[in-house]
């Protein structure tokens, strides 16, 4: 029996490359596995040939395939918020554009997805980054689950798939990746059913991580602290 009704979304900032062989692979699943369902693209101010690439893609898989753009980059929170609004199907899943997931895995997802299941949460079976990333990642991890009292395993695995009337209720404010924080947190204090499953993670082959830049950091570090006094502190 095929899953009803999907959206399915990636940011995507320079990931000109690796994007063809994402969406085919994509819309290979989702003619399998899913009866009703969506793409949409959200390029979020590439300056690489990442519109050019989209729009191809979206030509051969119309009208199947939307690609919303912004001039200028919003940041990952940015970029999800604009993707997240654009759903319009029952489910809404999500991962990165730059192919360090494989959407092949999408199906053990889908079968978590029960009556009362509001978030299916990924986590990384073995993280393929260099060492010193992992490293900053594995902290970052730490500490959000520590301060928010996030009980999933790994907030920083953008492997999710949520109920969209959900995602209605809550209000996202967050610009930078300090969003995964704060939508997983808002979900699990819906009290919905949260299940989590094993993926697995690939190095990136091309570009280059919006996350692990200084400026990013900074402004991330600066967000998670005003999102801990208003979830945590002032809740």
């Amino acid at each position: 029996m095929k899953f009803p009704s999907l959206s399915v979304f990636f940011p995507a900032y320079n990931d000109a490359p690796s994007l063809p062989a994402l969406i085919s692979r994509t819309f290979e699943v989702l003619r399998e596995h899913v009866d009703d369902y969506e793409v949409i693209v959200v390029n979020d101010g590439s300056y690489d040939n990442t519109a050019d690439v989209l729009e191809e893609l979206r030509q051969n898989y119309a009208p199947y395939m939307r690609v919303i753009t912004h001039p200028e980059n919003r940041g990952y929170g940015g970029a999800l918020r604009t993707g997240l609004a654009a759903a319009k199907k029952d489910y809404v899943f999500y991962t990165d554009g730059d192919g360090q997931y494989d959407v092949g895995e999408l199906p053990a997802v889908l079968a978590l997805a029960g009556p009362a299941t509001g978030l299916v949460n990924g986590y990384k079976l073995q993280r393929q980054d260099p060492r010193h990333r992992i490293w900053i990642g594995s902290t970052y991890n730490f500490c959000a689950r520590l301060l928010f009292r996030i009980r999933i395993r790994d907030i920083d695995c953008d492997y999710r798939l949520m109920r969209r009337a959900l995602l209605a209720k809550i209000n996202l404010v967050s610009t930078s990746g300090t969003i995964c924080v704060e939508l997983v947190r808002k979900l699990e204090l819906s009290g919905c059913e949260v299940r989590e499953v094993g993926v697995h993670h690939y190095p990136r082959l091309h570009g280059r991580s919006q996350f692990f830049r200084v400026r990013s950091l900074a402004i991330t570090f600066y967000q998670l602290l005003r999102l801990w006094i208003r979830l945590v502190v002032l809740r």
